[in-house]
Formats: C-alpha cells, structure tokens, sequence
C-alpha cells in the first residue's frame, strides 16, 4: 500500500508549483499528524526541487506514511507525479 496519495492540477499561465499537505484524523491524533505531514515535506524536498512548473498539487498522508521507509515514500511520490503527468 503506497504511503500517500497525490492530487494535481496543471494551471495554464503560472510559473510557480503550489504545494499543499493534508491528513486526516484516520492516520492518528494530532502528534501522529504532524508527524505524517513532516514526512510528505521531506519527500517533497527530496523530489520537488525546483518542481514541476504550472501545478498544484495535495499530498494527502496516510496511516502507511507513519511506518513507510523514507526511501519507499520518495518512491511512491515519484510515482505519482509521473501518473499524473507532472514528472
């Protein structure tokens, strides 16, 4: 099971890539969260730098994002950014 999931949209004129993160209360409290959103922040660091140009995308964190090896998150984000056509 991936350790996110990853919503975008291109936005024709815009040069710069919006980033957002999100979990909900499935993955845990509030500490299990932030936790979580860390975690995409860091994938995104790692893969996102300078990013795709024109989108908009959502990582949404899940339970799996708490105990998915850091290197297998880089991974599915990678994944998802070439299904969605962003890479």
């Amino acid at each position: 099971m991936p350790g996110l999931v990853l919503q975008g949209l291109k936005v024709e004129g815009r040069a710069a890539t919006r980033l957002g993160f999100t979990c909900s209360r499935k993955v845990g409290g509030a500490v299990k969260r932030n936790r979580a959103r860390r975690r995409l922040r860091a994938a995104a660091d790692a893969v996102l730098r300078p990013g795709p140009a024109g989108w908009d995308l959502v990582l949404i964190g899940r339970a799996a994002t708490l105990d998915r090896p850091f290197a297998l998150l880089v991974d599915d984000l990678r994944q998802g950014l070439a299904r969605i056509g962003a890479a």
